[in-house]
């Protein structure tokens, strides 16, 4: 089938390579001209474990196409999936700007029937929306699908090629025959493609980022507790998570979640409600929460430290907001940065991937390790931010003798409480009890 995806950001060319990857033609649409003609080369714009390989292949096998003719795409294809931005606006509502331009340009440029897949993140009534624009503009038939995504950065790969299911709301049957093409491949293995109407699509995939965040925001708070009372958050969460109904995922403590979604999906979500005149009242505690919860550590170095941290040399490793990933976006990281910043400390930060990103805001105001154990020369402590995997088994010799003082503050709980206690640190991490060094 020929396809066409408008936006080539995190959703759109991840969703695109996966459908090339899956035997379409696939036709991406940005309007960066210079983005466009990097990915013709092969340049792929974003980091993602194993995209890279899959895209050149389908560069190379003549099933990936990249333009900035929005024209010429919709006339090849039978399908256009909009993969646009939807950034919040400053009352946490997402800005559906993007997402009704381009229908509004589809509107004026098709010729035949086409289905239009919603595949951005978006609020409820957003399909009704799209559909109203492009009605405005013609008289040609076609159809709007909402199709949400539930890609996790840094195993986006893995999951648009093997995922959990795939949800489709859709009023027209022949619409729903068309993306059941589309699909095949995965319903073949097993993969269920769940089929209702467009609203409640919409809905699922609010519903679920917001549960996750609130299930992550549960887990904090608990492990907040724990240090209150003496308890052990690691030993709390096995046996929780050890209850089917429950889970084990997305029950580790730490410094608060970050990323393009739950924050902004949260945020919509409350928004969303108040619209209706609806509170949701354990969303916005849940957003409260993880506001204090990503920088709780700074004021655990700032007593470590008698209250004055001004003049202390902090490491800190991890930028991207979790492993895997060059996302900087809501990263707990520079939330604590700004703050150390703000208290005179001085910052020395590794992260190679997500380095490049962190620049374009922070610049020259922290420096910039090569290496995790070049960001300890002369640190007064270490915090760690992001939960990398070179960061979970290191040489504490090494950091011993490169640091000022043996001092771990840990936002990833990364090591067993028996490691830094025999390597003679002190260390501090959520939920569990200080290790005195």
């Amino acid at each position: 089938m020929n396809i066409t995806i408008v936006g080539t950001g995190y959703v759109g060319l991840v969703t695109g390579t996966t459908l090339a990857e899956l035997g379409n033609s696939v036709y991406c649409v940005d309007i960066d001209e210079k983005k466009v003609e990097g990915m013709k080369k092969g340049i792929v714009p974003i980091y993602e474990p194993n995209l890279e390989e899959m895209f050149l292949r389908n560069i190379q096998s003549e099933r990936l196409f990249f333009t900035t003719d929005l024209q010429e795409a919709l006339e090849k294809s039978e399908v256009i999936y909009l993969a646009l931005p939807t950034p919040p606006g400053e009352d946490g509502s997402a800005d559906l700007s993007y997402v009704l331009s381009v229908a509004d340009k589809v509107g004026e440029m098709i010729t035949e029937y086409k289905v239009i897949v919603n595949k951005s993140t978006v609020p409820v009534g957003t399909a009704d929306r799209v559909r109203e624009v492009i009605s405005a503009r013609t008289n040609i038939e076609f159809d709007v699908v909402s199709n949400p995504e539930f890609l996790r950065e840094g195993f986006a790969v893995e999951d648009s090629m093997n995922p959990a299911r795939v949800v489709v709301g859709s009023s027209s049957e022949r619409a729903k025959d068309i993306m059941s093409q589309i699909y095949q491949p995965f319903t073949n293995t097993g993969i269920p493609i769940i089929f209702m109407d467009e609203k409640s699509s919409e809905l699922t995939k609010y519903a679920s980022n917001s549960f996750l965040a609130v299930k992550i925001t549960f887990m904090n708070e608990i492990a907040n507790y724990c240090e209150k009372v003496g308890a052990d958050v690691d030993k709390v969460r096995l046996g929780m998570g050890s209850d089917d109904r429950i889970g084990n995922r997305f029950l580790f403590p730490g410094i608060g979640y970050g990323g393009s979604c739950f924050p902004k999906d949260v945020k919509a979500l409350i928004r969303s409600g108040k619209d209706e005149n609806f509170d949701f009242e354990i969303l916005e505690a849940t957003e409260k929460v993880n506001i204090s919860q990503k920088v709780i550590l700074v004021s655990e170095i700032e007593k470590y430290f008698n209250g004055d941290i001004a003049g202390k040399t902090i490491a800190v490793w991890g930028l991207a907001f979790k492993a895997n990933t060059d996302d900087i976006r809501e990263a707990s990281s520079l939330d604590n940065i700004e703050i150390l910043l703000e208290k005179g400390a001085k910052v020395v930060a590794y992260d190679t991937v997500a380095e490049k990103n962190v620049r374009k805001i922070l610049d020259d105001k922290i420096q910039y390790a090569k290496s995790m154990y070049e960001a300890l020369e002369n640190a007064d402590a270490l915090l760690i931010a992001t939960e990398w995997p070179e960061f979970k088994n290191p040489n504490f010799k090494m950091m011993s003798e490169k640091m000022n003082n043996k001092v771990i503050f840990d936002g990833r709980n990364l090591y067993p409480l028996e490691i830094p206690e025999q390597n003679g640190f002190f260390y501090k991490s959520i939920g569990r009890k200080t290790i005195l060094g």
